[in-house]
């Protein structure tokens, strides 16, 4: 699996692969921070510690897709379906992560997702950091622009829908949905100090959850005010799996379908513990041990938790489909809060509705991090402008989360009914985006296994080596072709079907459109680039000192964190 990193040594002694310095003069600086751009325009630090990428990695992407969108997934396709779903798309996650993990914690470079395509896949993929007749005015827009438009959207995203939540208080709408925006708006955009507040409420999200795990369990049990012994009664009646969009089998694997696309869109940020690497202390050990938890974060929090409100809730449950139909983003549509009142048990929705607040402004502040450092990578790569690169004393790229503050501003689209349907537009388009990171993420790292074969580098001498590999790229590729089956039901329509297939047009146009203008060509295996920036992170890992745990507290201590 993975082979911890000696401190103390330094990185000619390292068990980390080692190349001719003369190589790396033929590759470009991709995503490398040098001694000049430090010197003119500040660099991130590495301020966050291992308590914070452990959490992070733990909680990140527990939010409004667990606690609310999984009504959707139950009343959709009924609770064997819904289990089965994101039972699957979790095997698929943890398959990215894995491939992930292997390259970022070999090169823990500042927003190291968009630099994985232009590394090893094609830099049409994202951009090409010069061209070849030297000039870089000529640039191409794919992975790496739309993953920074994904994140800014998000913010907006998830500023609104924690705008709406707040009015579960205000049901009778006395203060402007306006303000509430405005509000947090500045929390998120101004409020800067990531891994701490992250920490808190990845805490508060991981407690949540777990404690409703353990009252549906109980409740299911008869542990409940009405002493009702649930058990998998609503299996029975009104069945596990529910039909969709035609009857029979064929309606009944729709459903299951369908559902795999909400389950994919609710694990969406699970990859962002790759851009954390680049501000992490001692990445390539505190990396690996948050990406290996992944696997029980995916099975305790996700695939229990919708094994749990396919036994509290019927999938026909009337209410349910009320509050789903309406749009409610609030603790009222939340499963585990009908379910849980079904039996008696009143106290829960206001709790339930002030944790979903924290995972939107927890996700909000996420997106807003990530977009910030996404396009900081894209600047050290020569594919933003070099006003990107500028940090603050602290290490913040603030010209970053200026861009990412002024796409955040389109959450105002809410305020009108006929601006809204703007934001819907934007919101579907950076959703799939997501999904399509997940692909390059597999398919960067097919062609860093290749890559390192043909060069004769081990990948045993590597901090972390993954496991099942390449099993998600044919099923996430499906996923992103077929997310929109749906919309060709009753004949084609446009405005249906560009929702759908808007993002992964555009990714396809400017590739293309790249590819032609540039005639870049894909990256041979013999000149793919493992040394820039390498001996940068070598140096930061031979002043990294290790206290060696002792005694069992020390050691439980560096299990947990």
């Amino acid at each position: 699996m993975a082979a911890r990193m000696n401190s103390s040594s330094s990185s000619k002694d390292s068990s980390l692969p080692m190349f001719s310095v003369e190589k790396s003069h033929d590759v470009s600086c991709r995503g490398v921070i040098t001694d000049e751009v430090v010197e003119e325009f500040g660099e991130v630090q590495r301020g966050l510690k291992s308590r914070h990428i452990q959490l992070i990695a733990l909680g990140g992407t527990i939010g409004t897709g667990l606690f609310v969108g999984s009504a959707k997934a139950l009343a959709t396709a009924g609770p064997f379906s819904a289990l089965l779903a994101y039972a699957f798309i979790a095997l698929c996650v943890f398959c990215v992560m894995q491939s992930l993990g292997e390259m970022i914690s070999y090169l823990p470079l500042p927003g190291a997702v968009p630099s994985l395509a232009s590394r090893y896949i094609d830099e049409s993929w994202q951009f090409s950091p010069q061209q070849k007749h030297g000039t870089d005015s000529s640039r191409g827009f794919a992975q790496g622009w739309l993953y920074w438009l994904y994140f800014g959207v998000s913010v907006a995203v998830e500023i609104t829908a924690a705008a709406l939540i707040i009015t579960y208080w205000d049901a009778e709408r006395k203060i402007p949905v306006g303000i509430y925006i405005s509000v947090l708006y500045v929390m998120i955009i101004g409020v800067q100090v990531y891994g701490e507040m992250e920490f808190w409420f990845a805490s508060l999200k991981i407690v949540t959850i777990v404690g409703l795990l353990l009252m549906s369990f109980i409740v299911v049990l008869g542990g409940n005010p009405k002493h009702e012994r649930l058990g998998f009664r609503y299996w029975k009646d009104p069945g596990y799996m529910r039909e969709y969009l035609t009857i029979g089998d064929i309606g009944r694997l729709c459903g299951l379908w369908k559902v795999m696309l909400q389950a994919a869109f609710s694990y969406s940020g699970t990859e962002l513990i790759a851009i954390t690497a680049g501000e992490a202390r001692n990445p390539r050990r505190n990396v690996p041990k948050a990406v290996r938890r992944v696997f029980w974060r995916i099975i305790i929090f996700y695939v229990f938790g919708v094994l749990a409100i396919g036994v509290l809730v019927p999938y026909n449950d009337p209410y349910m489909s009320k509050q789903i139909a309406n749009g409610v983003p609030g603790a009222s549509a939340s499963p585990f809060v009908i379910g849980i009142s079904r039996v008696g048990i009143d106290v829960l929705p206001h709790i339930i509705n002030a944790v979903i607040l924290s995972s939107a402004w927890s996700s909000g502040n996420s997106f807003a991090y990530a977009g910030s450092r996404t396009i900081y990578s894209l600047a050290l790569d020569g594919k933003a402008p070099s006003i990107f690169k500028t940090c603050t004393k602290n290490g913040i790229p603030i010209f970053g989360v200026g861009s990412i503050a002024i796409v955040g501003l389109s959450a105002f689209l809410n305020i009108g009914n006929s601006s809204s349907q703007v934001f819907d537009w934007l919101a579907n388009l950076c959703t799939i985006a997501n999904i399509i990171t997940w692909n390059t993420i597999l398919l960067a790292f097919i062609r860093f296994k290749k890559g390192l074969s043909t060069q004769g580098i081990s990948r045993n001498s590597l901090p972390f080596k993954s496991i099942f590999q390449p099993f998600g790229l044919f099923w996430i590729s499906m996923i992103i072709i077929f997310n929109g089956f749906d919309t060709f039901q009753s004949g084609f329509s446009l405005s249906q079907f560009l929702p759908a297939y808007l993002s992964l047009i555009f990714f396809a146009v400017f590739y293309v459109g790249h590819k032609i203008t540039s005639r870049s060509k894909f990256v041979r295996d013999e000149d793919m680039d493992f040394i820039t920036g390498q001996e940068k992170i070598d140096r930061e890992e031979a002043m990294h000192v290790e206290n060696i745990p002792t005694t069992w507290y020390e050691r439980f201590w560096d299990w947990l964190v």
